[in-house]
């Protein structure tokens, strides 16, 4: 078996997986699939902060699963848009546990990730997965991963 590091985009995937197919992402499906081929070494989700019960809830259920939820503060702009971004912060963590697994797996749509994994499996010479809505995953992002899967609906609550 593979050692693995998982890193989930949870807006990305909230948004996609919602915009796709209407549905939320099945966390616990997903879990269960890695782990009949790979050994999970780590497992990070990255989620926005807000203080509401179902939020709570949806981060509870991740860490029972076995994901470590590292939360970023939801900022709102006196424009009234919004941010909360976790492109830096995965990428400082999937730079730093490219060195101690056989293999990376981003759930994430966004192109912004495309370099990340090329440097990590050149550098490193580990395999590279990406899960992702096909339709809403950026064909950078898709090229670069050695493996690409796209969500559907075995995938999906």
């Amino acid at each position: 078996m593979k050692s693995v590091a998982i890193f989930v985009d949870v807006q990305n995937i909230y948004y996609t997986t919602r915009h796709a197919f209407g549905r939320q992402f099945n966390y616990r499906a997903f879990w269960q699939t890695i782990q009949e081929s790979d050994n999970i070494a780590i497992a990070n989700a990255y989620a926005i902060q807000r203080s509401d019960d179902q939020q709570h809830k949806f981060q509870k259920a991740l860490k029972h699963i076995g994901f470590n939820v590292k939360l970023k503060p939801f900022i709102q702009r006196s424009d009234g848009s919004a941010k909360g971004d976790w492109d830096v912060g995965i990428t400082i963590d999937i730079m730093e546990a490219a060195a101690q697994v056989d293999k990376i797996i981003l759930l994430s749509g966004d192109g912004d990730f495309d370099l990340l994994l090329r440097h990590v499996a050149a550098k490193h010479g580990i395999e590279t997965q990406v899960f992702g809505v096909e339709q809403l995953t950026a064909n950078s992002l898709i090229e670069s991963a050695a493996r690409f899967t796209a969500i559907d609906e075995g995938l999906l609550l």
